[in-house]
């Protein structure tokens, strides 16, 4: 058996066609999800790239493996203390280590253990390619290393390779020679007039005004504008977005078409998913992945796999954790008994959902948050607000409003109180069978807050000064001031 993992950076479902989007951003992703199985409310457990990985990998919550930041103390796993043998328990329960015992040739093309410092994820890896720019790569960048490999193994048996592709990751820089096939077609309709004024008007890293960073960058490629003040700069800023995706599925056709030259393609296992998705103009965040909202929490998943269901949508709730136990029973092997994740292995092989009844999805990179997705809705709980604009309960229907334009926990208390309530239960039974004492999310908050916003209070408060925003920095103000 052969399984390719396509681990597509930032890559949000619904702009893609096979998720319903307007424009043709992905035919070839497209053609795999008809020949397989589609997945509509798959969520990364923890946000963004560095926690997301980590879950996947290991199999475990970022509660219990202590990696829920992209710096400080909970950027690194829990340190295993006296126990610890020659080598760590984590490296026999990784996902990579199972696929190996289960005598699969493990490979991955990723920078991404370079990019974060993150080297527990060579674990189980029999081969490690890293493409070197940490991220900032292009398709053309990883392609040829993915060809190379497959051109000299591709037709041997049992292997494993994960291809980590980064184009719909900010900055957008899809070559300006590759043209735009979106030149003709509108940004997502959503996306209106009177959301941008709002916008505008708000604030927060990464907002309207601050689309790059925090504001006063210099734009770093032609096709990202500075802000997003009009619907033409709105509609450049998508045009970006949707360009990576395109630029990268021009190349997964490469290599799909070099597995069909190998008579091997028919034959492969191929899962398509990514880390985590990018806002794009929700809750004010334009081009980045800041909170454990649906927009940032859910990732596409399709799965071919030859010989079982196609073209099926399912539409169950998973975790991106729940992924490793899963091809462990597709597998006949036994999953790791620390794993939290739940196989949905019955999807694949008769096509009926196997979903959870409800998910915690967490982040604490960019902001402090948990959010528990139930039915129609998403109830979202700031720890931390990020120097955002966020109150401190968000609720809102995904079914009915999947950009997450208008907050109802006011109007629907009896569901809020309802999801608090499976955020306590599911808490404390993470920490009844944690290795810690201590939820690495406090870890984060008593540290000085999410890396990507600690230490900016003051100097982001004097840019909301210096744009007739002063009303803004006085609130932001009075919710931190213990850190003033």
């Amino acid at each position: 058996m052969r399984i390719l993992y396509l681990d597509l950076d930032t890559l949000r479902p619904d702009h893609l066609g096979c998720y319903g989007y307007h424009r043709k951003t992905s035919p070839n992703l497209d053609r795999l999800a008809s020949e397989g199985i589609r997945f509509e409310n798959y969520y990364a457990s923890d946000a963004p790239c560095l926690p997301s990985r980590s879950a996947l990998f290991s199999g475990q919550f970022g509660i219990h493996t202590g990696v829920v930041n992209h710096g400080g103390t909970a950027a690194d796993p829990f340190i295993q203390g006296k126990s610890r043998g020659f080598k760590t328990d984590a490296y026999h329960t990784s996902w990579m280590s199972l696929l190996r015992k289960a005598g699969f040739h493990t490979v991955s093309v990723s920078p991404f253990a370079e990019r974060h410092s993150a080297w527990w994820f060579c674990s189980g890896f029999n081969e490690m390619i890293n493409t070197g720019r940490s991220g900032l790569e292009r398709a053309h960048e990883i392609t040829p290393a993915a060809l190379d490999w497959i051109s000299r193994n591709g037709e041997k048996d049992n292997w494993f390779l994960q291809i980590n592709f980064w184009d719909p990751h900010t900055p957008y820089t899809t070559p300006t020679e590759y043209g735009n096939p979106f030149a003709n077609d509108p940004p997502p309709s959503w996306h209106t007039e009177e959301i941008l004024k709002k916008n505008w008007d708000g604030y927060g890293p990464h907002s309207a005004r601050e689309p790059i960073s925090w504001g006063g960058e210099k734009a770093p490629h032609p096709r990202v504008p500075t802000e997003i003040r009009t619907m033409e700069d709105y509609r450049r800023w998508i045009d970006g977005y949707d360009l990576g995706i395109h630029y990268m599925d021009s190349h997964i056709g490469r290599i799909l078409d070099l597995l069909n030259e190998k008579r091997v393609l028919d034959d492969t296992v191929i899962i398509v998913s990514s880390d985590h998705g990018e806002n794009q103009g929700e809750l004010n965040i334009y081009g980045d992945h800041h909170t454990a909202d649906h927009i940032t929490s859910r990732v596409p998943l399709i799965i071919r796999w030859p010989g079982m269901k196609s073209n099926i949508v399912d539409k169950g709730l998973h975790y991106n954790l729940d992924l490793p136990p899963t091809l462990a029973e597709m597998l006949k092997v036994p999953a790791p008994e620390v794993w939290d994740g739940q196989s949905f292995a019955e999807t694949i092989t008769s096509g009926q959902s196997a979903g959870r009844e409800f998910l915690v999805v967490s982040q604490c990179a960019w902001s402090c948050q948990r959010s528990v997705r139930f039915g129609p809705w998403i109830m979202i709980r700031s720890y931390h607000d990020g120097l955002k604009d966020f109150p401190p309960i968000m609720l809102f229907n995904v079914d009915e409003d999947p950009h997450e334009t208008c907050n109802l926990a006011e109007s629907y208390p009896e569901v809020v109180n309802k999801a608090l309530a499976l955020l306590h239960e599911w808490t404390a039974d993470m920490m009844k069978s944690s290795s810690q004492e201590v939820d690495p999310l406090w870890t984060v908050i008593r540290e000085g807050g999410p890396l990507h916003t600690r230490g900016y209070l003051k100097s982001y408060c004097e840019r909301l000064r210096a744009t007739g925003r002063a009303h803004h920095a006085e609130a932001l103000l009075s919710r931190h001031r213990e850190n003033n």
